[in-house]
């Protein structure tokens, strides 16, 4: 603005003085010294430690910080940069941190090496910055509770026993993806599955409760708690003890038929008493499919008073829908689309036997249409002994019951053909002397979880999703796969493949 007017303005310069050591102009500094004099006058990284030994355990790959924390990290992470700043105490030798990163070492060189930028006030209030390299070692020594699995497995101090009295494995195969994502047993030392259930062992009993309370938090449960003496030292009066966690899931699981109680009934708001179970996370979610009433039920709630399912997944009969008459418009309840509707079936076994046919009403009217297949229970041809049905004396039973909509005829003809997709598995000890037709029963049982998994978004919210590397699509595939058939959208792939992918640089840099 002042030149602009035309005013005559005086530019204001920095003055300059001569170093004292070396005479070269400089600006002015309280030590009157060039930074390269200053710097071989006085060296701030004088008394700094420049070389560290930390204790690494190659086993559970965690650090020492001592006397007994451990610490895990990965190589070059936040957290262990974090950890080794702790190592140098700059601010007890009186040096400002201004900036640390990592000098890039093999891996199997057991080096770490920072270089790391610090300030420090020296000779008449002078600020000097200066960098130099840490250099630390890593020592591998077994932690004392690896220690105790390498000497002996089978030493553990807390086992949890985790059990389904139900006919199939899905709930675990399900359970088991939770476990992996949120990485719950990663402190287990074995895992081993049995019949209606999985083993849990930890070599401290805390990790065990630790695990109970995860469970607690993803499945309705009732657990209890014992304990063994193994020694007792009365000098010390020291007591080793082993811990063992009874944890037990209701078995109510998703899509059963469920017969409520009426006290239960009652208690709901005399919903039912026939519902389906939509949804089991800590709460069991029952749904009406005649009103689309719904409610929630907690643990608490019904291990107060449990119940059993009338009819279960693995007795759904396969329906072919002929016509579909709407009676409400669609609403949404718990997340999900629903829409009452009449319905006209006929069972796929007497498709061409016979002209057994059931007018029925159902909750699927939003994705059924004439021609469509669906899945339900076969109530007109059921022979059930339930004793809270007798309990209902003048209950109208339904003929059918439909749980969900039906692609087996589609899937036909993509059977034997690899999915873009996969899931990992927990490390456990499996019993290999199974008779064939079990393990054939857990492959088919593993299988409709897969397709649980395409057909249900909400089931694989919390499921972690890979790239299979051994798909390879075709052109023939892409011209056929273009069918109503659910599938595992790309997107909700290309998240985890960016994530796996830098994952794998860093596993190929680490090797």
């Amino acid at each position: 603005m002042v030149e602009e007017a035309g005013m005559f303005m005086v530019h204001q310069t920095i003055g300059s003085v001569l170093c004292c050591k070396c005479g070269i102009p400089m600006q002015p500094n309280a030590a009157n010294m060039c930074v390269k004099c200053l710097r071989s006058e006085v060296d701030i990284t004088e008394g700094l430690k420049k070389n560290v030994i930390l204790v690494h355990c190659p086993e559970c790959d965690t650090y020492l910080d001592p006397p007994s924390t451990r610490i895990r990290a990965q190589l070059e992470s936040r957290e262990l940069m974090a950890f080794c700043l702790k190592k140098l105490k700059l601010k007890s030798a009186g040096v400002i941190l201004v900036n640390a990163e990592f000098i890039w070492t093999e891996p199997h060189s057991k080096r770490i090496k920072l270089r790391v930028r610090v300030q420090k006030e020296v000779l008449h209030g002078a600020i000097i910055e200066q960098a130099y390299v840490i250099e630390y070692v890593q020592q591998e020594q077994m932690c004392d509770s690896c220690t105790r699995v390498q000497a002996n497995p089978d030493q553990w101090v807390a086992g949890v026993q985790l059990r389904q009295h139900v006919a199939h494995r899905r709930t675990f195969f399900y359970l088991e993806q939770l476990i992996l994502k949120h990485d719950a047993a990663a402190r287990a030392i074995k895992i081993k599955q049995m019949d209606h259930g999985i083993d849990f062992f930890f070599a401290n009993r805390s990790h065990g409760v630790k695990f109970v309370d995860f469970v607690g938090k993803v499945a309705p449960v009732k657990s209890r708690t014992d304990k063994q003496l193994v020694s007792h030292d009365s000098k010390s009066n020291n007591y080793n003890y082993k811990h063992t966690f009874s944890v037990e899931i209701s078995p109510i699981c998703r899509e059963d038929l469920v017969c409520l109680p009426p006290r239960v009934a009652v208690s709901l708001g005399n919903l039912g008493p026939l519902v389906i179970c939509s949804k089991v996370t800590n709460s069991i979610a029952l749904l009406d499919p005649f009103t689309l009433r719904h409610c929630f039920l907690d643990a608490d709630q019904y291990w107060r008073t449990p119940f059993k399912s009338l009819l279960t997944s693995r007795q759904l009969v396969e329906y072919i829908v002929f016509d579909v008459d709407f009676v409400s418009p669609e609403v949404n309840i718990g997340g999900s689309r629903y829409a009452l509707a009449d319905a006209t079936v006929a069972r796929m076994s007497d498709f061409g036997k016979n002209d057994t046919m059931f007018n029925i009403k159902t909750h699927l009217g939003h994705i059924l249409k004439p021609g469509d297949y669906a899945l339900g229970y076969d109530l007109h041809g059921a022979n059930s002994n339930d004793m809270e049905l007798d309990k209902y004396k003048n209950l109208v039973i339904p003929e059918a019951i439909l749980v969900k909509k039906s692609y087996e005829e589609k899937r036909q003809r993509k059977r034997g053909k690899p999915r873009s997709w996969k899931l990992k598995s927990l490390n456990m000890e499996v019993d290999d002397t199974r008779a064939r037709g079990d393990q054939e029963k857990m492959n088919s049982e593993y299988e409709q979880f897969l397709r649980d998994l395409e057909e249900n978004p909400e089931l694989r919210f919390n499921v972690s999703l890979y790239r299979n590397k051994e798909y390879q699509p075709s052109e023939m595939a892409s011209v056929t796969d273009g069918e109503d058939i659910p599938s595992i959208p790309l997107e909700e792939l290309l998240a985890d493949l960016e994530i796996n992918d830098a994952e794998d640089e860093d596993e190929g840099m680490r090797e």
